[in-house]
């Protein structure tokens, strides 16, 4: 077991090795663009669910 173990952690540092990480800037890119996507889902969710409460609320009266 411990073997197979030890194995693994090898494999797991060789594979890390590969790793190509982004730069600085294509971090900060992309972390805008995931705000922004956050944003605008969010506020497309928020105006659904103001849509739907007050049709329930419509339906209710």
């Amino acid at each position: 077991m411990w073997q197979k173990i030890k194995q693994f952690l090898r494999e797991v540092k060789i594979e890390t090795k590969k790793v190509v990480y982004p730069s600085k800037e294509e971090l900060i890119g992309s972390t805008w663009v995931v705000i922004i996507a956050v944003l605008i889902v969010s506020f497309y969710l928020g105006l659904v669910d103001l849509g739907l409460s007050k049709l329930v609320k419509a339906l209710l009266r």
